[in-house]
């Protein structure tokens, strides 16, 4: 396939300018709610217009229902004038917060258990082994939660063994004599020391992350890969969604965003889509992917959804798919093109994702780079927010110009570096 974007040359000629834009983002893994990501969009744009020379503002959305009839999802609307251009883009966040949440609603002790139960499946299926063949920064990430975890049982063990070694000095010196019968108040007293501390780390996981961090893995992990039913639910749901604003019409681009974990959701949510036939007069479709952890899930045994939902997606022209990366996100498989690390590429037809770096060492100045480089949560959103060295790659320009994403990037070559080859052990497919 040739490196440049993918897409008919009946669709690149009729394509006209975006006056009318609804945006669908799937956020990550993610419990928070979801105006975050609105006065995230709200703060980065601002600072993204003032260093391009754009105009970019929010409002609250207008009064929509949804594919039900009922409440809209939550969002926002958009008004942009970039490039002499003005657009209207309708903002929606397709919500998965609260299955994330309850999936985080397990115990200490549980905690632990999902440590051993997660490593034991990446490493006995080979998993691991092979993920760390493609990058080395989001497996580094993967096992930080478990070195994290048993750091802080190894703190919680010393400070037992160190308050039941004081109270026998103590008992000793009072007494002198140390029967078993009387250690027992000290070891009582050293448990709930300990349980004291092991449950301040788990408040104190915004600063570690390493709960959250094991809760993410987890997911995936606890079923090998297959979605859980909730999960299918919620992609059923989503996918009536986008159909409803297809169908609804008066848009120029239907585009779905994807961030981190949201990239394999949305990947299954579009493979429905498409697979159940789209309206036969729509808008065009742009699948915007960014800072993806496809392999995380589909290198695992029972990913066949998954690896089958890449396969049949990576073939469509109804869709323009491009996925943006950057070495320096270390939480991300950068530039590794999902479908072909993933081994279902097919032996022809592959037309997406189109796979480029934002380059941050570049597009953020030596200045701003050195204040985040080290900030490495922070760095896997870098892909929504602000640069002050913008290249080809500005969400906000995206989200709210003129231009669809089949448009901006047809000209555009893959980054050179990308992986693309085949390093899954797991390649087998859901059968169509």
């Amino acid at each position: 396939m040739d490196s440049s974007i993918a897409g008919s040359a009946d669709q690149q000629d009729q394509a006209a300018q975006v006056h009318a834009r609804r945006v669908f983002y799937i956020p990550g893994y993610d419990p928070i709610h979801p105006r975050r990501y609105r006065e995230l969009y709200r703060k980065e744009g601002a600072a993204q217009a003032a260093i391009s020379n754009y105009q970019i503002s929010l409002r609250p959305q207008e009064k929509f229902t949804n594919a039900k009839g009922g409440k809209r999802p939550y969002g926002w609307q958009v008004s942009g004038e970039i490039d002499g251009q003005q657009v209207e883009s309708a903002f929606s966040v397709l919500v998965w917060s609260d299955i994330v949440r309850d999936s985080m609603d397990a115990s200490i002790p549980g905690t632990y258990l999902q440590l051993l139960h997660t490593a034991w499946i990446y490493i006995s299926s080979g998993t691991l082994r092979r993920l760390m063949r493609l990058r080395k920064g989001p497996v580094i990430a993967a096992l930080y939660p478990v070195a994290m975890l048993l750091v802080q049982a190894l703190v919680a063990a010393l400070l037992f063994w160190g308050v039941a070694r004081v109270w026998d000095a103590g008992l000793t010196q009072v007494v002198g004599s140390n029967p078993w019968y009387a250690q027992l108040p000290g070891r009582g007293i050293a448990v709930l020391a300990a349980g004291a501390l092991l449950r301040w780390f788990k408040r104190m996981d915004g600063k570690f992350f390493a709960y959250y961090l094991m809760h993410d893995y987890a997911f995936s992990a606890t079923s090998r890969g297959e979605n859980p039913a909730e999960l299918e639910e919620r992609i059923a749901a989503f996918k009536q969604e986008i159909r409803a604003a297809l169908e609804a019409g008066g848009i120029d681009e239907l585009l779905v965003v994807g961030h981190s974990s949201g990239t394999h959701v949305g990947v299954s949510v579009l493979a429905d889509l498409i697979r159940e036939g789209l309206p036969e007069h729509h808008a065009d479709i742009g699948f915007l992917t960014l800072g993806q952890v496809v392999p995380m899930v589909s290198f695992l045994p029972r990913a066949t959804r998954l690896r089958s939902d890449l396969r049949y997606l990576c073939q469509r022209d109804e869709i323009a798919w491009v996925d943006v990366s950057a070495p320096g996100d270390g939480c991300a498989f950068a530039l590794c093109d999902p479908v072909a690390v993933s081994g279902v590429a097919p032996e022809s037809g592959k037309r997406w994702p189109l796979v480029f770096s934002a380059a941050f060492t570049q597009t953020l100045s030596p200045a701003r780079w050195a204040v985040l480089r080290r900030r490495f949560f922070r760095l896997h959103f870098q892909y929504l927010c602000a640069f002050d060295q913008p290249g080809d790659y500005d969400y906000f320009r995206i989200t709210a110009g003129g231009q669809t994403l089949r448009q901006r990037y047809r000209d555009r070559k893959a980054s050179n570096s990308r992986i693309d080859m085949a390093v899954s052990k797991y390649t087998d497919v859901t059968p169509e």
